[in-house]
């Protein structure tokens, strides 16, 4: 019955379809932008507690502390080790005068904790160099390339120059990090070099990087920085869940893809719940026969389940699977795309509601057949 009434079987799957793809795909994208927002913390992965501010709302919301903060932090019993972060922004100038707004950071100089675990070329040490930085990959290839003599495009390679702030940067290296929510590019190079680079101010130093020592507590040690220092300590997962709550709580960003979710939802159902009772009502005469011959009511709204299900699957596994294949030939492109089991179980979620939907409209028509229809005209 399901699959012999081609024209609407495909409307149904379509309508389950969509409604699965829209929701996969709008929601991989707000959690991809959302997973940008942090993505310096997740970048920084040796730390166990950032400390900062106690103002500081998000990772960009930079409040300079005063370079003795660090030392509090290191004496502080149970800390292995504390090290300095610059974060900031400066105006990088290229040869052929063109301006472009970047991130800077510095870490450490003597240990350069804090810079970028994975190196497309050149190495970490390579800091240590005069007037050294590195730079991500993206940003060398977008907005930092270079323009060739004959009009054409090059990356930013090992070797070329930068002006920062009327100082020389020389590239020493390519790093593979995380593209940021600003999508501008990142310069890493050593603290007292970035200070040097940065505007001058009386309070440079951004974040404290705390590694706590073996077999010690993390939350036992927050709770003692934040005594002894007064500042604001959180664990990486914490600091990136403030970060992701500010975007959430003062931006727009939530209620614009809600609405393209609830879009999608309300479409797919209309087109599911129209072209499944309309699938039932051509079949009256079947549902008739079979009640005739003594067919319960609840074997029959079984058969409308189950074919709710049968939809349902094959509607989900196209839509989601059409979902993750854009999202994975959009992978070295701008676009923010991160598909997590949260995002498909939702979506299943989703699917099961509108298929029941369908289903029941179809039942009350079900339910409400008299037999004598099929030894009518």
């Amino acid at each position: 019955m399901l699959f012999r009434d081609t024209g609407k079987y495909f409307g149904i799957i379509l309508g389950v379809g969509l409604a699965s793809m829209v929701i996969v795909w709008q929601g991989s994208i707000f959690v991809g932008l959302m997973t940008r927002t942090f993505a310096v913390i997740s970048d920084i992965a040796q730390p166990d507690i950032w400390v900062m501010d106690e103002k500081v709302q998000f990772i960009d919301d930079a409040k300079p502390m005063q370079d003795t903060a660090l030392n509090r932090a290191r004496g502080v019993e149970g800390v292995a080790w504390a090290m300095p972060l610059f974060k900031g922004s400066i105006r990088a100038r290229q040869e052929d005068g063109t301006i472009v707004n970047c991130n800077l950071f510095g870490i450490d100089d003597a240990t350069l904790i804090g810079g970028p675990g994975r190196m497309a070329e050149g190495e970490l040490s390579d800091l240590w160099r005069a007037d050294a930085v590195i730079v991500d990959t993206v940003g060398a290839s977008s907005r930092l390339s270079r323009t060739n003599d004959d009009g054409s495009k090059r990356p930013l390679k090992v070797g070329d120059t930068l002006e920062l702030n009327d100082r020389r940067a020389v590239v020493v290296g390519l790093a593979n990090l995380t593209r940021s929510f600003q999508s501008q590019p990142t310069i890493v190079t050593t603290y007292s070099r970035a200070v040097q680079f940065a505007p001058r101010e009386r309070k440079m130093l951004t974040y404290i990087l705390v590694k706590v020592k073996v077999g010690q507590d993390v939350n036992a040690i927050k709770r003692l920085i934040e005594e002894r220092t007064g500042l604001a300590a959180y664990s990486g997962r914490e600091f990136s869940w403030k970060t992701v709550m500010y975007f959430v709580q003062n931006t727009g960003i939530p209620i614009n893809f809600g609405i393209a979710v609830a879009l999608g939802f309300v479409i797919g159902t209309i087109i599911t719940g129209f072209m499944f009772y309309s699938f039932t009502v051509d079949n009256l005469r079947y549902f008739g026969t079979l009640k005739a011959m003594g067919t319960s009511n609840g074997k029959l709204m079984l058969m409308i389940i189950l074919q709710a299900i049968v939809v349902a699957c094959i509607g989900y596994g196209l839509g989601a699977g059409l979902a993750a294949y854009m999202g994975y030939n959009a992978r070295n492109s701008p676009l923010a795309f991160r598909l997590i089991w949260q995002t498909l179980f939702m979506a299943g979620c989703a699917v099961a509601v509108i298929s029941a939907l369908a289903a029941m409209l179809s039942m009350i028509k079900v339910v409400r057949l008299e037999p004598a229809i099929v030894f009518k005209g």
